[in-house]
């Protein structure tokens, strides 16, 4: 079994269920994305609240994550029923332990951007399938993110690249959606309006990728353990003496 995460079949399953699954991904992202805008607005004038508009996406990205996780779960053993309702009742049980994991991701990941962005980069990627552990393994917040960076150890590389894919997706959607607000009116509420919009489309390409990412490294890992614990054949006896 290959032991490094593909990195284009990830995102093909990615967007493979964003097709199949938009009914459902799109309206709980717009209701999560709707509140983190409110806030974003409420603290745009305050420079010393301005990291709590930070803290509140990382926070609805993590609790999102954690309601994708059941249903690329359900996808993934061929069942395609799942409801709004349902993901946040599969959630219920874990919220706060998500908005925990959230809001301790969000503070470290900002700190490591304001530190040469470069430590952000490397907590974005060990910690980038916090809420999927939190949501199936039911471990504590702290435990959490050690889960993670033992999921990704190995494949660091492969994870950020994924992400980094991610990335550019969102910020090439962000900006096209920002160009045409701008164009039609520069108003705050029309700023907001988009980017509710863009938030609506890319979270839910972000929070898939989390969730597969996790399900792969996971299917890698027991596949190391399977091959771990099989005892080596035997090398077939040599022929004895004839008489």
């Amino acid at each position: 079994m290959n032991r490094k995460l593909d990195v284009g079949a990830t995102l093909s399953q990615a967007f493979s269920t964003y097709g199949s699954q938009a009914g459902v991904l799109l309206p709980l992202a717009f209701c999560l994305f709707l509140l983190v805008a409110v806030v974003n607005w409420l603290v745009s004038g305050s420079f010393i609240l301005f990291p709590l508009g930070i803290v509140a996406g990382v926070v609805a990205g993590t609790l999102y994550q954690g309601m994708v996780v059941g249903l690329v779960s359900d996808v993934q053993d061929g069942r395609r029923d799942s409801s709004v309702n349902d993901l946040v009742s599969a959630t219920a049980p874990v919220i706060l332990p998500l908005i925990g994991a959230g809001i301790l991701a969000g503070i470290g990941i900002g700190i490591g951007f304001l530190l040469f962005i470069v430590p952000g980069l490397i907590l974005l990627t060990i910690w980038s399938v916090i809420a999927p552990v939190i949501v199936v393994e039911r471990t504590g917040v702290i435990e959490a993110f050690g889960r993670s960076r033992a999921l990704v150890r190995g494949n660091g590389w492969q994870v950020f690249g994924v992400i980094i894919a991610v990335v550019v997706i969102v910020l090439v959607v962000q900006a096209v959606l920002g160009a045409i607000a701008i164009g039609i009116d520069d108003s705050a509420l029309l700023r907001i309006i988009f980017n509710v919009i863009a938030s609506t489309v890319t979270e839910p390409v972000a929070a898939l990728v989390a969730a597969v990412i996790y399900f792969r490294l996971r299917a890698i890992e027991q596949g190391a353990q399977t091959v771990a614990a099989t005892p080596p054949t035997a090398p077939p006896a040599a022929p004895g003496p004839t008489a």
